[in-house]
């Protein structure tokens, strides 16, 4: 669980609307530290096929028709693939490291 400006956000609900786009093949979603937020929605997309230019414009508007507004992640990455445990989950503790400590784009 997220807690972003005190609202409590389910990862997997985001991630069951994100899935649900054509152009998403895989994605993780999890919360990163925000100075005024507390944490902010990361999610991190692996497009099917080639992404478009706009595929973030895109995912974006997708979230926020489906979604309220807290719900709707701050950033979304997109990468080539998503690196998984052996038991097939993301390894999410390492995407947290690694775009907690990035800035955003």
């Amino acid at each position: 669980m997220v807690i972003s400006g005190g609202v409590n956000v389910y990862p997997v609900e985001v991630e069951n609307v994100l899935i649900d786009h054509p152009a998403v093949l895989d994605c993780a979603v999890f919360g990163v530290p925000h100075g005024d937020l507390g944490e902010e929605l990361v999610a991190v997309v692996q497009p099917l096929g080639a992404p478009d230019p706009d595929l973030v414009t895109t995912l974006v508007k997708h979230c926020r028709d489906r979604l309220a507004g807290v719900k709707v992640p701050r950033r979304i990455e997109i990468v080539g693939t998503l690196s998984r445990l052996p038991t097939g989950k993301v390894r999410k503790r390492e995407l947290r490291e690694k775009f907690a400590a990035e800035p955003a784009r």
